[in-house]
């Protein structure tokens, strides 16, 4: 009889958690192997049968990162109206991101995680995420509202929009209670733009 898993896919998604409140509340650089499987209650072993070091954990939240980014572009209800779907992606998927995870905006989308070539281990994650929004973007053109600029410079050019809006909320450069309404209607002057003059 073979031996019983003992860190199955649980325990794996506790680590993840585990090792997201410590870069949350320290920094990546506090984010270790000790410290994540302290915080679970189970052993150095559990983290290394996971993810096989510190730097498939770190991997592993930026993939995390890009999930969550992915499931709520293809969870945000598709309307008639393709310019308010994708401020609402910015708003109600980008911006929600950034605020209830920051530690994994800035390993995913920030890229703070020290070594840069730990990025390539979730640049698929991330390009599939970015395909989702592509798709939003596409559907401006379809409806003739891409005409100023080309759609991947369109794209481009939302998503540094919302980095720079998650950059200065996360900061608390923003007015308290008007966040969402700052991005909302910052973004929306941007998308209206991509359609150029009237």
């Amino acid at each position: 009889m073979g031996r019983p898993r003992i860190h199955d896919a649980q325990t794996a998604e506790a680590l993840l958690d585990a090792a997201e409140r410590i870069a949350q509340a320290d920094g990546v650089d506090a984010v270790t192997v000790r410290r994540v499987a302290d915080e679970v209650g189970t052993t150095t072993r559990a983290v290394y049968s996971a993810f096989g070091s510190k730097e498939g954990l770190l991997v592993e939240l930026g993939r995390r990162a890009f999930g969550i980014l992915l499931r709520g572009l293809q969870e945000l209800p598709e309307t008639d109206d393709p310019a308010a779907d994708l401020v609402e992606a910015g708003v109600q998927v980008f911006r929600r991101f950034a605020v209830d995870h920051p530690s994994l905006y800035r390993i995913g989308i920030q890229q703070e995680i020290g070594d840069p070539l730990l990025a390539e281990g979730y640049r698929d994650a991330a390009r599939i995420a970015l395909e989702a929004l592509d798709a939003k973007v596409a559907r401006l053109a379809a409806a003739g509202e891409l005409t100023a600029i080309a759609p991947r410079d369109a794209r481009r050019a939302f998503h540094a929009m919302c980095e720079g809006f998650a950059a200065m909320e996360l900061r608390g450069f923003m007015p308290p209670g008007e966040q969402e309404r700052v991005w909302r209607e910052g973004l929306s002057a941007v998308v209206r733009g991509f359609a150029g003059a009237r």
